[in-house]
């Protein structure tokens, strides 16, 4: 189970790591490449992670200075050319507004500043590594930052039971290509640092694609009639980690967060 906050509570993390690090270990021997067999379906397990400013801001972006004049270079914002397909995200005109006021608090009411977990899309792109455990039923996606996991059901699980920080992931191949419907998210969560938002009504549909043992490529739809003109599609590479030690490290973000937290909830 989750908090309030969106940090999973210790149990639970617990239980998903040591079941994500058990099933790596498992497929380990499987597939050391990714490329699939004759008549396989490819393996996308591994430790994967972008390399990009997605994160910063989905759409093109110039550089800027950070939130602090004193640390100079340290925080800036990096430049990017932007991963929305067409190149800007469609908003409604009376959502628009919401994003610009996002915009100008982001250096204190971006959710991953409070380490909340971060939702989907978005925790595909942070600056931290995740891991993909392929099995036959359910695929698992532990995510370094915040302890956040999610499970892709490949069978169909019924509706979900509700509102959830990582939403609700059900699975199915498109030939050699990964497709993931998810749904149910709760509405706290960002899609980047610069206040691209949604809606609890957010629909993502994600595509993971082999284009070479170590790049996934990897393409989400995002659907979302409160926010939205129209569905609109993000793209990027995704590059496997080939180091002997490949692993995810804990980064347990929530004792650095904590007089943020505590600071809102005496307001």
């Amino acid at each position: 189970m989750s908090s309030i906050y969106g940090h999973p509570s210790r149990p639970h993390r617990r239980l998903l790591r040591g079941a994500a690090s058990a099933a790596a270990l498992l497929l380990l021997a499987a597939s050391a490449t990714g490329q699939p067999r004759a008549g396989e379906r490819p393996d996308l397990s591994g430790i994967w992670q972008a390399l990009n400013t997605a994160n910063w801001d989905l759409e093109a972006h110039a550089a800027e200075p950070g939130p602090v004049a004193s640390l100079g270079a340290l925080l800036a914002v990096p430049p990017g050319p932007g991963v929305v397909v067409g190149g800007t995200i469609p908003y409604l005109p009376g959502a628009i507004e919401q994003r610009r006021q996002n915009r100008e608090r982001r250096w204190s009411d971006d959710p991953e500043l409070k380490c909340y977990m971060p939702g989907v899309p978005r925790a595909n792109y942070l600056p931290y590594p995740f891991q993909i455990v392929q099995g036959t039923d359910t695929i698992l996606m532990s995510y370094e930052f915040a302890d956040a996991v999610r499970i892709v059901h490949m069978t169909d699980p019924g509706p979900a039971p509700d509102y959830s920080w990582m939403g609700w992931s059900v699975g199915r191949w498109d030939g050699d290509t990964l497709v993931v419907d998810v749904t149910d998210q709760r509405d706290e969560t960002w899609l980047d640092r610069s206040g691209n938002y949604h809606s609890e009504d957010l629909r993502v549909v994600e595509r993971y694609t082999l284009r070479s043992p170590d790049v996934l490529m990897y393409e989400a739809t995002i659907e979302d009639p409160q926010v939205f003109a129209r569905p609109w599609t993000i793209r990027m590479p995704l590059y496997r980690h080939v180091e002997d030690n490949a692993q995810l490290m804990d980064f347990k973000c929530i004792p650095f967060v904590e007089d943020v937290l505590y600071s809102e909830i005496g307001r």
